[in-house]
């Protein structure tokens, strides 16, 4: 789970300010013309993307999953607004109603916020074949030696709980694995030794 400080590092890259502001513009312009909402708290919007969709992944959005989403959300949010309207848990709503339609859009912003941030252009990828067993050992390993930033975005987008990345007894439905699956094609993580390893964690 990233903390509002990353979030607020991340933006400072041009490229990705460029991009959300862009994105930004087009998003309330189409969806909430009248929404308030500062350039960092619509990066963190952008970052809850891949949650939202798992959440969603059966065409509805349960209570207990919204309540998940809102206190993520919260806990991105500039500032902190606990006791107040929380900018990011109001533009999700936005967001929730046409998910479908700025799927790629904001997929292309992650994208690019990762391969950025994370240095992938010069990265030595393991090859991993995920037809093979999964050898737990070697996943540890390639989890510790790889990008720090790439296994936060990685547990940010597809798990509840950051920290528990290593595990391997994690539970996910159908549904949820094959949204996750699709999202991560969208990223481009896909490909990557340690994301192929990470999926052959969940039963």
């Amino acid at each position: 789970m990233f903390t509002e400080y990353e979030i607020e590092s991340m933006i400072e890259y041009p490229e990705v300010k460029e991009a959300t502001k862009a994105l930004k513009k087009d998003f309330l312009k189409t969806e909430a013309p009248y929404l308030e909402i500062s350039d960092e708290d619509f990066f963190s919007l952008i970052i809850m993307t891949p949650t939202i969709g798992i959440a969603m992944a059966d065409g509805k959005i349960s209570l207990i999953e919204e309540m998940a989403l809102n206190k993520k959300a919260r806990k991105l949010s500039k500032g902190g607004y606990f006791m107040k309207k929380d900018p990011v848990v109001y533009a999700m709503k936005f967001l929730i109603k046409n998910y479908d339609n700025w799927l790629d859009k904001f997929s292309e912003v992650l994208k690019l916020t990762i391969k950025v941030t994370c240095g992938l252009d010069s990265m030595n990828l393991k090859p991993f074949d995920e037809n093979h067993d999964l050898d737990y050992n070697e996943y540890r390993e390639v989890v510790l030696h790889s990008p720090y930033l790439l296994i936060r975005f990685i547990s940010s987008f597809f798990l509840e709980n950051d920290e528990d990345i290593i595990n391997k007894n994690h539970k996910i439905g159908r549904s949820e694995y094959d949204r996750m699956i699709l999202i991560a094609e969208k990223l481009e993580l896909n490909h990557m030794s340690v994301f192929k390893m990470f999926c052959k964690t969940f039963q």
